[in-house]
C-alpha cells in the first residue's frame, strides 16, 4: 500500500496553536472540520487565509486540513 503524501506545519502565537496539513487534492480547505466558507465569515478573512496558495499558484493543487485552538477567528 502506498503511503499518503502530506506536508505538516505548526504555527504558534501566545496561547494559540494552528496545525496545517497539505495533501494533494483539488483545493478543499477545512478548518476544525468545517469548510472554509463556514469557518471564516467575511470575504477578507477567506482571501487572507487562501493568499499563500494563490501567490504560489497551488490553490487547486492541495487540500488543506487545519486544526486550530485558542485565539479568535
Amino acid at each position: 500500500m502506498a503511503d499518503q503524501v502530506q506536508y505538516y506545519g505548526t504555527g504558534r502565537r501566545k496561547s494559540s496553536v494552528a496545525r496545517v496539513f497539505l495533501r494533494p487534492g483539488s483545493g478543499e480547505f477545512r478548518v476544525n472540520g468545517r469548510p472554509m466558507d463556514v469557518y471564516f465569515v467575511t470575504d477578507a478573512q477567506r482571501i487572507e487565509a487562501r493568499q499563500p496558495l494563490v501567490v504560489t499558484e497551488t490553490d487547486n493543487t492541495f487540500n488543506l486540513v487545519c486544526i486550530v485552538s485558542g485565539g479568535g477567528v
